[in-house]
């Protein structure tokens, strides 16, 4: 082929004046305007009128020359009247030197009649039915969230799905302009959070420990409450601290030397993932007296992540305190009573039997009770809790009993930690036995004893 393109195309030395003919065959001696692919050999199909010979041409055929001569022979053709045309297609090739041999030859078109097809939609539609699911034949069937959400959106429209009973109190009418409170969705969340906390539950492991006992735990916890509340960190760290230790006690055997290790580790997490300033690992080695190296503290917290498989994502107690509060139109003292008793049950181990909601659930109840508020347990309380007043005595009670000890107690970080001016100025644990004696008189009543 290269042989061929350069007889056609005569050389240009250089330096040489060029042909006033030849200008356009200029890129072989620049390397510009290159030939398209097609024309190379100076083949070219050309339209000519029936009846007028072709005319030959001498010259080597670029693309702009082969289209003016398709133009040309394009406007001077004729529509014929009748269905039947007859074509004469010049067919010229160059030879090994340049020179043309034109080839005519005539094809007779006949055209046959067009047979018509007529489709109906329903049976397009049924074949694209029919094509997609032979493609989706070896797939498994995966129900994703768009097409779930779609398939309630057409249910509800087509009237299958039978409307929500209004609540007894919309506690989410006034955030319905915050789009932090994604009130859209939160019901669909706390259902999330209510269905999967018995997963992320720790179980009973003080069995399996030999080193540790419960008491060893609380004097933990009393310690861990007084470093967070030393280092003014958020509350949603507390709980997850508490989850946690328990969470990696429940599934790794402790040495009684290593537990305090355990809580700093698990205090260094919860802040990494809840705080937006996190306290650094030489703080921890400072609030610890120095007890445990920077080594020390970053192996444990690694062994924790590692155990828990780096599942810090819980529904913990403080969840579904603020949900709960929320429902109650707690106002601020009553709020801090919440979170006395909340506190109170993280410090003693016997409360780790009961779930997260159950446990936030009867700290508002018990709160209720001690501050004497009517009624002791509504009807959007228990909408939104999913517990009734019965289901929650057993656990107020218990929750009561660790208030009424809270003044006498050694370990007292929670009840100097509410007893303060700045928590709403709750004087109530300076008269305990006065109030447990009017929820006493309230609960019996209504044929409920919650305090002994």
């Amino acid at each position: 082929m290269t042989s061929r393109h350069q007889d056609a195309v005569p050389q240009i030395q250089k330096g040489a004046a060029i042909p006033v003919g030849k200008q356009k065959n200029t890129h072989v001696a620049g390397g510009k305007n290159r030939r398209a692919l097609e024309d190379i050999g100076n083949l070219v199909n050309v339209r000519v009128v029936e009846g007028k010979p072709p005319t030959h041409i001498s010259r080597p055929v670029t693309r702009s020359f082969a289209a003016q001569l398709l133009a040309n022979a394009q406007a001077t053709t004729t529509v014929a009247g009748n269905n039947k045309k007859l074509v004469t297609v010049a067919v010229e090739g160059a030879a090994a030197k340049g020179a043309a041999k034109a080839n005519k030859q005539k094809v007779t078109v006949n055209p046959k009649p067009a047979a018509v097809i007529v489709i109906s939609p329903d049976t397009e539609e049924e074949q694209k039915h029919v094509n997609l699911k032979s493609r989706r034949s070896s797939r498994k069937n995966v129900h994703t969230l768009t097409s779930v959400l779609t398939a309630r959106s057409k249910a509800a429209a087509c009237g299958l799905v039978e409307k929500p009973k209004s609540l007894p109190h919309d506690i989410d009418a006034l955030d319905s302009e915050d789009q932090f409170a994604v009130v859209d969705y939160v019901e669909d969340i706390y259902k999330f959070y209510k269905h999967s906390e018995s997963s992320f539950q720790p179980h009973d492991y003080m069995d399996s420990q030999l080193e540790i006992n419960a008491n060893m735990r609380a004097i933990l916890a009393d310690w861990l409450i007084e470093v967070h509340n030393k280092f003014e960190l958020m509350p949603e760290t507390l709980y997850l601290t508490f989850y946690i230790i328990d969470r990696y006690l429940s599934m790794a055997a402790v040495r009684r030397r290593e537990l305090q290790l355990v809580g700093v580790s698990a205090m260094l997490i919860a802040c990494k993932y809840e705080e937006i300033w996190a306290p650094e690992v030489n703080d921890f080695i400072c609030i610890s007296d120095k007890a445990y190296t920077r080594e020390q503290i970053l192996a444990m917290e690694k062994e924790i992540l590692n155990e828990l498989e780096w599942n810090l994502t819980v529904p913990t107690p403080y969840v579904f305190l603020v949900r709960f509060l929320k429902a109650s139109h707690c106002d601020e003292e009553m709020e801090n009573m919440v979170f006395f008793f909340a506190e109170l049950a993280m410090v003693h181990y016997s409360m780790i039997k009961y779930c997260p909601s159950m446990l936030a659930a009867s700290a508002v109840y018990a709160a209720r009770c001690t501050l004497n508020k009517s009624p002791l347990w509504s009807e959007t309380l228990q909408c939104h809790t999913g517990f009734s007043e019965p289901e929650l005595q057993e656990c107020a009670k218990q929750l009561v009993s660790f208030h009424s000890l809270a003044a006498e107690s050694k370990l007292k970080v929670v009840h100097k930690k509410y007893s303060n001016s700045q928590r709403c100025k709750l004087q109530l644990f300076f008269k305990v036995l006065e109030l447990m004696l009017c929820v006493h008189e309230k609960l019996s009543d209504n044929a409920a004893s919650v305090i002994l």
